[in-house]
């Protein structure tokens, strides 16, 4: 596997979040504040896969650094893109193919670090495809002709599953993908408006619980060892910034590293900043948290995105890839 250095829209009633509201970054120019600490807005998701960031915050990783993290929830990437890229934060969280997507689109965007990725079982891990029992979905496969529903649109989830089930030889262009949010789906696979949905955690754990039965992780397969979700920033901060973003990318990799070892505290860290109740954090399947980015994973992600219509040509991956050294 070749690496190179260094998912998701949740209601708000079910995320209680702590980060502060934000201003715009700092840049290496400006007054620092706060003892010396260099000031650096971060937009994130509130949910399991931003574990480490926090504990990264908690551990002092980043003030280590000299940098003082203002962490800003959103309800996802579409909020976040902007926001980096118009210069009103300086880091943001989101998953790969929307980098890939938007890169192609001609975004100045860059990945700095990685943010989760898949555990590489497809019996246990932290995205599953669920449905009920008696659906008549046993197999990726019989996904054919079936409604599934997905949070959001020409992205990850309705790519990635469309391609698994091509590969167990279904017929997949016949999978109608239905948009709805990751806290509507238990009721809306319990309804039957839906036949199966790709659930992320805690809603793995949460649907589980009511009755639903996983049929595979469209995380785990069909790529191997998926780099999931990603920090990335704006070019011109990158290039305006170079030290600040070095200072972020090794505080960022030793909180990843952190995380990894250390699953208690990720389970720990996760009531600072939503609201789940103990025992679903207790029984959820957590993401990886690696130090690098798988860059075969992310080839296969674009390949994908390719035949799927997602974008109409390869964006250049090494502009899109984290800058060594």
């Amino acid at each position: 596997m070749r690496k190179t250095g260094v998912a998701a829209v949740l209601a708000a009633a079910l995320f209680g979040v702590t980060g502060c509201s934000g201003g715009s970054p700092s840049s290496e120019t400006e007054t620092e504040a706060s003892g010396d600490l260099v000031p650096i807005e971060v937009g994130v998701i509130p949910i399991v896969d931003v574990a480490p960031i926090y504990l990264g915050v908690e551990q002092g990783f980043f003030e280590d650094e000299g940098l003082e993290l203002t962490l800003t929830p959103a309800q996802g990437g579409a909020a976040i893109v902007p926001a980096v890229t118009s210069g009103q934060m300086a880091f943001g969280f989101s998953n790969v193919t929307s980098m890939i997507v938007g890169k192609s689109k001609g975004l100045p965007i860059r990945m700095v670090a990685p943010g989760a990725s898949t555990t590489g079982d497809v019996d246990a891990d932290f995205a599953s495809v669920m449905t009920l029992p008696g659906s008549g979905i046993e197999e990726t496969a019989d996904l054919a002709g079936k409604r599934v529903g997905v949070n959001t649109l020409n992205n990850i989830s309705d790519s990635t599953i469309s391609e698994a089930v091509k590969q167990a030889g279904g017929d997949y262009e016949s999978i109608e993908f239905v948009e709805m949010q990751f806290p509507d789906m238990p009721a809306q696979l319990d309804a039957g408006n839906v036949d199966a949905i790709a659930a992320v955690e805690p809603f793995v754990t949460i649907t589980e619980a009511q009755g639903a039965v996983p049929v595979f992780s469209n995380y785990a397969e069909p790529i191997k060892d998926l780099t999931v979700a990603v920090y990335f920033t704006s070019d011109q901060y990158a290039q305006e910034n170079p030290e600040t973003l070095d200072k972020f990318v090794r505080a960022m990799t030793a909180s990843l590293e952190y995380a990894d070892a250390n699953p208690d505290e990720v389970r720990a860290v996760l009531p600072t900043y939503t609201s789940l109740e103990p025992d679903v954090i207790e029984q959820l399947t957590l993401p990886r948290y690696y130090g690098e980015i798988n860059q075969d994973s992310l080839e296969e992600v674009m390949r994908i995105s390719l035949d799927r219509g997602l974008i109409e040509e390869e964006p250049d991956l090494e502009a899109l890839l984290p800058r060594s050294g």
